[in-house]
């Protein structure tokens, strides 16, 4: 069984930051691995576990050279390899997601993964339908936002949620596509041996040449207009002081907002 995990690197951004041309600058970011795609790693791994049969765990990310780090991660986490897609058509602060699942496409065509899991959103960009687009374009089945699995020889019977807090159980035959919630499981910390092992596996680094893939094969439609910073809905008031000047502070507040202290 082959497990296809696609991997995100995403920006967190430092507590104040400035906008410039509509980009932030890099000084203000720290880059790190997205959030929901953990709890797809873990899922792929826990799969290869648990199953008697080999089970083998590839992660494809697109992204420049700078998410080696990154990826390497994924790696230290048992993932056994990993692929790399960049090419300089892509030097663009924005890439969509329907440029994403064309080249995903290219990758699952050359792979024939079983399964496929994503995160169900990054960090990021927030879009959340990488994964389900990527499963329209190659025929596979698919669910969102799945906080349970179960897998037998040619089936996944998955949880999913909905909104209003509704639950729904659905089983969906392989290949498929699986966007993956938060708390589905705990993911594992990266072992140091895991971390010495992962600088010896291998990343397969591709560009559009590798995938039989051109710049006409694409049309990036997402354009970036604006870019703000939120506004502050509320003040934050800090006290200073010993426990009762702090607490006379705070009753003089409450009874200035109304309150009855």
């Amino acid at each position: 069984m082959k497990v296809l995990v696609l991997v995100k690197e995403v920006a967190e951004l430092a507590e104040d930051f400035e906008i410039s041309d509509l980009v932030i600058k890099e000084r203000y970011k720290e880059h790190v691995l997205n959030e929901w795609d953990e709890y797809a790693i873990e899922t792929a791994v826990r799969i290869s576990e648990e199953r008697s049969e080999e089970v083998e765990i590839v992660s494809a990310t697109i992204g420049p050279e700078t998410c080696e780090e990154t990826i390497r991660l994924a790696l230290a986490k048992d993932v056994d390899r990993a692929i790399r897609f960049w090419d300089d058509f892509f030097s663009q602060d924005i890439v969509d997601a329907r440029v994403r699942a064309t080249v995903l496409e290219a990758i699952v065509d050359r792979e024939r993964p079983d399964l496929i899991l994503t995160g169900v959103q990054a960090d990021d960009d927030g879009f959340g339908v990488t994964g389900v687009m990527l499963a329209e374009r190659i025929g596979f089945q698919w669910a969102a936002v799945v906080n349970h699995l179960e897998l037998t020889d040619d089936t996944a019977c998955v949880r999913r949620e909905l909104e209003g807090g509704v639950e729904e159980v659905t089983s969906i035959p392989l290949p498929a596509v699986l966007t993956i919630q938060t708390g589905i499981n705990d993911p594992r910390y990266a072992s140091l041996r895991g971390i010495r092992q992962a600088k010896r596996k291998e990343i397969e680094e591709m560009d559009l040449a590798d995938l039989d893939l051109e710049p006409g094969d694409f049309a990036q439609q997402l354009e970036r207009r604006s870019l703000v910073k939120p506004e502050s809905e509320s003040d934050m008031v800090r006290f200073k002081g010993d426990t009762d000047e702090v607490a006379s502070e705070l009753v003089e507040i409450l009874r200035q907002r109304g309150v009855d202290a």
